[in-house]
């Protein structure tokens, strides 16, 4: 079986992540990358001794790929997935997946059509204490998931803002706090608690006026099973980096992830200061310690190298799923519930009296 070839979409600070992952794969080969900049473009593919392109479209059908992974800036996800997706190339998509549901179902939409696979990259599924709460839930050993609370805070400087034009714009990001920072845990919390139903949800900007995106936001997101998560995210707090994913079961056990500690991570320009590790630990007739847990979460951790492993292993997922080893771990619709949340904060922060009651085909 020949390896599956992939091209590299956007070569800022994320797609170094990706060449390196690729590179340490054994079923997939990086052949070339594509960028509008052809300064970035030739310093990116000199480094991966890989060919460069100006346009998706030159690069797919001259170096007949099979698959991409896209890591430009968000608003520009959609055209570019729709565009790889008409000409039969497989996509995996940086969170999020895009700025709106209306984009996601067009996504979603083109992949269908093409019979090609989209997925979108949220690393943190991978984690060890992130993938024991999911294996947990899944066993119903906490009977069924009733209660969910999510925590994303931190800080973010005028100084990151300006490390790119794009960030902290509406055009430029699509978001502030929800799309960037906090959409890895909302992808948790909804992994976990299935398909949504209605939310309800405010957000805004307390100690940012050089951004015109939020930098806070809170909001309560009913599941179509009957569960009920709340949501806090900031950028707004300093020193901090505070990231918990915590579900209750209706036999009244606990179960709990601290995905971020320590220092602000930002890609390409910091590492994670703090292990992932279960903080939350209490079901019926396990009686493993909570220490214990946490010790097997920061040894796993520690043995991998964490800037690169876990991306690694969900690009080794979609490259399974498009052979047809594995099924893909977070598809076009686990994206897209993501969008949703976020979006329906925002629309609801202009007209404070509607719920948003979701829109899932």
């Amino acid at each position: 079986m020949r390896p599956i070839k992939i091209g590299i979409i956007g070569c800022g600070k994320v797609a170094h992540f990706h060449a390196k992952a690729i590179n340490n794969l054994l079923n997939c080969r990086l052949v070339a990358a594509c960028n509008h900049s052809e300064a970035k473009l030739r310093n990116f593919c000199e480094t991966y001794k890989i060919n460069g392109y100006l346009t998706p479209e030159e690069m797919i059908e001259k170096e007949h790929l099979d698959a991409v992974t896209i890591c430009t800036p968000h608003p520009s996800h959609a055209e570019i997935a729709i565009k790889c997706a008409n000409l039969h190339c497989h996509a995996l998509v940086e969170k999020p997946l895009a700025t709106s549901v209306a984009e996601c179902d067009a996504m979603i939409k083109a992949a269908k059509d093409n019979n090609v696979l989209l997925g979108t990259l949220v690393q943190r599924r991978n984690y060890l204490p992130c993938k024991r709460i999911k294996d947990i839930i899944d066993s119903g050993k906490i009977g069924k998931p009733i209660l969910a609370e999510v925590t994303m805070l931190g800080w973010r400087s005028e100084e990151y803002y300006k490390s790119d034009p794009w960030r902290g714009t509406w055009k430029g990001e699509g978001g502030g706090v929800l799309m960037t920072q906090a959409s890895h845990q909302i992808d948790l919390v909804n992994w976990y608690m299935g398909q949504i139903e209605s939310i309800y949800g405010l957000s805004a900007n307390f100690n940012h006026p050089y951004i015109e995106v939020e930098d806070s936001a809170v909001a309560i997101i009913k599941y179509k099973n009957g569960g009920l998560a709340t949501l806090l995210a900031s950028n707004s707090q300093n020193p901090a980096l505070y990231g918990k994913v915590h579900i209750f079961g209706s036999n009244g056990a606990s179960v709990g992830v601290q995905t971020d500690g320590g220092q602000m991570f930002i890609a390409g320009m910091s590492e994670i200061e703090e292990p992932p590790v279960t903080d939350l630990w209490h079901i019926p007739n396990d009686k493993t310690p909570l220490e214990q847990l946490i010790k097997e979460d920061s040894d796993f951790f520690n043995s991998v190298d964490s800037m690169i492993y876990f991306h690694q292993r969900h690009i080794e997922n979609f490259v399974n799923a498009i052979l047809g080893i594995e099924p893909l771990c977070a598809d076009g619709y686990a994206g897209k519930a993501t969008v949703e949340v976020c979006e329906a904060i925002y629309t609801i922060t202009k007209n404070p009296d509607m719920v948003w009651h979701s829109k899932h085909i």
